[in-house]
């Protein structure tokens, strides 16, 4: 009997833990400064330089209809990789690399906003919490919808 469990990038948006596939990310950054982009959904917090190559950076909060951050919270950048190259996810803050076992997913709960249940495609159940398991296209696709 084989235990799958798989690897998951964590990070914290508001109270609320979060998770994409570690293969879907290409790194981890703390706050990078942004150009702002005119006349682009609020989605897009702006863009930054990573290493020369211009990267935009999505406003997970945004996304999620989760208030703003505060004034002097910085957001850190989760860089997941996506068919037209690299994009930020603003986080609040960046969690560890975990392993989780398949027994542990749950559907997503009913509990959780309508625009989380768009965004999330099920839930592990840690110890004295829950991971949601962020889908990063259907993130995208959203942010793609509101630019467009």
């Amino acid at each position: 009997m084989s235990m799958a469990s798989q690897q998951f990038c964590t990070f914290v948006l508001q109270d609320e833990f979060f998770g994409v596939p570690v293969q879907q990310v290409q790194e981890v950054i703390r706050y990078q400064e942004m150009t702002r982009v005119p006349l682009v959904s609020e989605t897009v917090a702006g863009l930054i330089n990573l290493r020369g190559q211009i990267v935009t950076a999505i406003d997970l909060r945004h996304c999620l209809r989760m208030p703003r951050r505060a004034a002097g919270q910085l957001p850190m950048n989760v860089v997941v990789r996506t068919a037209d190259g690299p994009v930020s996810l603003l986080v609040d803050e960046i969690g560890d690399v975990i392993e989780v076992s398949e027994d542990w997913y749950e559907s997503t709960p009913q509990n959780i906003s309508p625009k989380e249940k768009e965004m999330v495609e099920g839930v592990y159940k840690l110890d004295g919490r829950l991971l949601l398991v962020l889908n990063t296209k259907r993130a995208l696709d959203i942010q793609e919808a509101l630019t467009a």
